[in-house]
């Protein structure tokens, strides 16, 4: 059923379900797993985190640290993908690009409040993605 299975995280606790719920779907099915972190440069402009030096340096490492985590904890091979953008657009696109029969991620973010449901990186993946999604 699932081929290509890509799973986004920011390391929180709702990306952290979807890292364990994208891993069992691999195990599962045989299915290649893909595991995404982007570097939301949106919401700080990338001339600012340039600017700064060190900043974009700092945010890439927390994102190769994440991925480090996830491709440790699957009991399945995982390739990492770290990208800078726009989270929903960097999804979508690599999505796209490795032809991914399905998007796992979670329902909410790091920055999401305690009252949201969906958070709004998920929601336009939702929304937009041209595939199967499960937010958990």
């Amino acid at each position: 059923m699932y081929d290509t299975i890509l799973v986004a995280t920011d390391g929180s606790d709702a990306a952290n379900r979807a890292v364990d719920h994208a891993t069992d779907l691999a195990s599962s099915f045989d299915a290649d797993l893909h595991a995404i972190y982007v570097v939301d440069t949106t919401r700080y402009g990338r001339p600012v985190l340039s600017e700064t030096g060190g900043i974009l340096g700092e945010l890439e490492g927390r994102g190769e640290e994440i991925l480090e985590d996830v491709t440790a904890r699957s009991d399945v091979d995982v390739t990492a993908e770290l990208r800078s953008g726009r989270p929903d657009e960097e999804i979508d696109s690599y999505a796209a690009a490795i032809k991914a029969d399905l998007v796992v991620l979670g329902n909410r973010g790091l920055e999401s409040g305690p009252n949201e449901h969906l958070g709004s990186v998920a929601e336009r993946v939702v929304r937009t993605a041209g595939r199967p999604v499960i937010t958990a």
